[in-house]
């Protein structure tokens, strides 16, 4: 690869789609998004014009196309995939996380779907992600919380460019709204994003939430250690 590979791993409702369209204004980055996820939910992918059936051939085109371009790839941690057991994919570009307090995360996910599971709700999926780029990698990987991206946007985007090694713009903190091709597939799911300029703390209220609902307490129950876990990883750095 000639250019970089830059995967940003997250659960659903982090605020991961705001960060790709930031990614997108850029302009320098040809984004990518939940093309793992897609194979899942449609038994393939487009990426970059052409169409994967498994997390191997997505590997295959993400190191084609950034023999020409760099590349951004976005990436929901619903499901555990089948990618995670290809040896090339630790040391396959830079990949960095994006953690949200699962309290807000979980209402948000059973509104847009009120059958979730609750290996869908992520936590698990993106922490045995995240250990294994690290074990394999003997390096902590990059991790960005939420919470801290929207208080301060140009603070933790200028030190996530400067710990990913590309240049800060800070003329994509801000974007026009509207809808973007990469994120057709899903495009329910993003609305306020949609309708966004930039990155912000506005948060929805639900009718069910895990103060009100038994299921939803017990998925907060089992995702909070793996957030926790998440947020307080050991450096492994050599």
């Amino acid at each position: 690869m000639s250019h970089p590979l830059l995967f940003l791993w997250a659960h659903s409702r982090s605020r991961s789609t705001a960060f790709f369209r930031m990614m997108l204004e850029r302009g320098d980055f040809v984004g990518v998004h939940e093309p793992f996820s897609s194979i899942v939910a449609q038994g393939y992918a487009d990426v970059g014009g052409e169409k994967a059936t498994t997390g191997a051939e997505v590997l295959d085109l993400l190191q084609t196309m950034a023999q020409s371009t760099p590349v951004f790839v976005k990436e929901v941690t619903e499901y555990r995939y089948d990618v995670l057991d290809d040896p090339r994919l630790p040391r396959l570009g830079t990949h960095t996380f994006l953690v949200r307090h699962p309290e807000p995360t979980i209402a948000s996910h059973h509104f847009m779907n009120p059958e979730v599971t609750c290996g869908e709700i992520g936590y698990e999926h993106e922490y045995e992600t995240f250990d294994l780029i690290r074990q394999r990698t003997r390096r902590t990987p990059v991790l960005i919380e939420a919470e801290d991206l929207v208080a301060s946007p140009e603070t933790v985007v200028e030190d996530y460019c400067r710990r990913t090694g590309i240049p800060y713009d800070p003329a994509a903190l801000s974007w026009s709204e509207g809808e973007q091709n990469e994120w057709e597939r899903t495009a329910k799911w993003h609305q306020d994003v949609v309708r966004s300029t930039g990155f912000s703390a506005r948060s929805n209220t639900y009718a069910a939430d895990m103060h009100n609902h038994p299921r939803l307490a017990e998925y907060y129950a089992h995702h909070l250690p793996f957030y926790e876990r998440l947020r307080t990883a050991s450096p492994l750095d050599a």
